[in-house]
């Protein structure tokens, strides 16, 4: 484990330099030992079968959807601390809105378990943030990042920028009960 930790801790600081961040990093940092925690995990098989329930897991999984109607999607859910299963009905903007946030970004790792990223630890990210600052005696600033505009949609006969007026939405469908005689 000593020799991979060195290999790591090399590896990090070539890329922090190369990503001119290293001045930002205190140099005590690099003298002192760092763990990196690997263990054998057996097979190939029983890897993949413990990853893929972690990888593959999406925000909301089909079982849970009660049922979609109308404009609104109803949906299971449990609340902190309880084991009471709950309904709740999203109008299907909000419900894609929310499902998106759990989109990761190019280059996110999805799988974690350890550090202030595990699912038991409970300091927020900006107290992370400020023991960090705190410890090391710099300000942590988020990089500013202007939002790229989104694309224009042409229109495909005369070459216009297609502009939205409204959705249109599908009817709802009547039950095939039989009209009553009389």
């Amino acid at each position: 484990m000593q020799a991979l930790s060195k290999i790591v801790r090399a590896k990090f600081r070539d890329r922090m330099a190369k990503e001119g961040l290293l001045s930002k990093i205190p140099s005590e940092l690099w003298k002192i030992e760092w763990n990196v925690n690997s263990q054998a995990v057996g097979s190939a098989e029983a890897s993949i079968k413990y990853l893929s329930s972690y990888v593959f897991r999406v925000a909301i999984s089909n079982s849970r959807i009660v049922k979609v109607e109308d404009d609104k999607v109803f949906f299971r859910y449990r609340k902190t601390g309880s084991n009471r299963l709950r309904t709740l009905g999203l109008d299907a903007l909000e419900f894609i809105r929310r499902f998106l946030q759990h989109v990761l970004p190019t280059g996110f790792m999805k799988v974690r378990y350890y550090g202030f990223l595990s699912p038991g630890f409970r300091i927020s990210l900006e107290g992370v943030r400020a023991r960090i600052e705190l410890a090391f005696g710099f300000e942590l600033t988020a990089p500013e990042v202007e939002p790229e505009p989104p694309p224009q949609i042409l229109c495909r006969h005369c070459g216009h920028e297609l502009v939205y007026r409204y959705s249109i939405l599908p009817h709802r469908r009547r039950s095939l009960t039989a009209a009553p005689s009389g």
